[in-house]
């Protein structure tokens, strides 16, 4: 399992916490290694919008020194099934980029992570994504990992007087079933994340978006229960 190879010891990072089982997991590690956790939300009026919520109450389970929510209304560009007026698939994974794709989201969201960071003196970021079990995003390959944290050092006055960024992908080569086993291993409560892209009216996840069919199938792989409250 992905323990960091160099404790925090105390210093400062900044999480991307979305609300979801993975940020859950990457905020819940850097905690784990030592790190004081400043965690970012992003209110993008996304349609899952109850995963605002979740990302409060995990600040809260976790202790952070401080959790931002940040208003940025990408329903001003649209699209995305998450953003505008576009049906979320509900028929299951099927090859190539879905339509719940947000354009350049985590290239935007961790520029405003970055940006934080810089202000707060922190050289330490922490993001949530996944490559393998995954719907497909291009800004959750390694690669696009890589290439942001090359560009973090040429963007900032940080960076270029010599103090660089390290950008923690932990989850980045686990299965959706090895991230549910490490919630476990660190007690986080699962119950307050929230993973579905298209909430039922009755409040419920709808159980059949990849975002949950995901979640399902990692949480039955790892033996886990799953506590949340599907409506199919």
């Amino acid at each position: 399992m992905p323990k960091l190879q160099e404790p925090g010891a105390g210093r400062d990072a900044v999480v991307l916490l979305s609300g979801g089982l993975d940020s859950m997991v990457a905020a819940g590690l850097a905690r784990e290694a030592g790190y004081r956790l400043n965690a970012l939300t992003i209110d993008y009026n996304q349609r899952h919008r109850r995963e605002i919520e979740s990302a409060r109450a995990i600040s809260d389970m976790l202790g952070a020194a401080r959790h931002v929510v940040l208003p940025l209304d990408l329903r001003q560009f649209g699209g995305s099934a998450l953003t505008d007026e576009i049906e979320v698939p509900k028929a299951g994974l099927q090859p190539g980029i879905p339509v719940t794709y947000v354009p350049a989201r985590n290239l935007v969201f961790l520029s405003l992570t970055l940006a934080w960071a810089e202000a707060l003196k922190a050289r330490d970021i922490f993001i949530g994504v996944n490559a393998l079990d995954y719907s497909g995003y291009p800004d959750c390959r390694p690669e696009f990992i890589a290439g942001f944290a090359s560009l973090a050092d040429l963007a900032t006055k940080s960076g270029s007087e010599g103090e660089g960024f390290s950008i923690h992908a932990p989850l980045q080569h686990m299965t959706k079933s090895e991230i549910a086993r490490e919630a476990a291993r660190l007690a986080l409560r699962t119950e307050l994340s929230w993973s579905c892209y298209d909430p039922a009216p009755s409040g419920q996840a709808c159980g059949l978006c990849d975002s949950c069919r995901l979640r399902k199938a990692g949480f039955a792989q790892a033996g886990l229960f799953d506590e949340t409250d599907y409506a199919a």
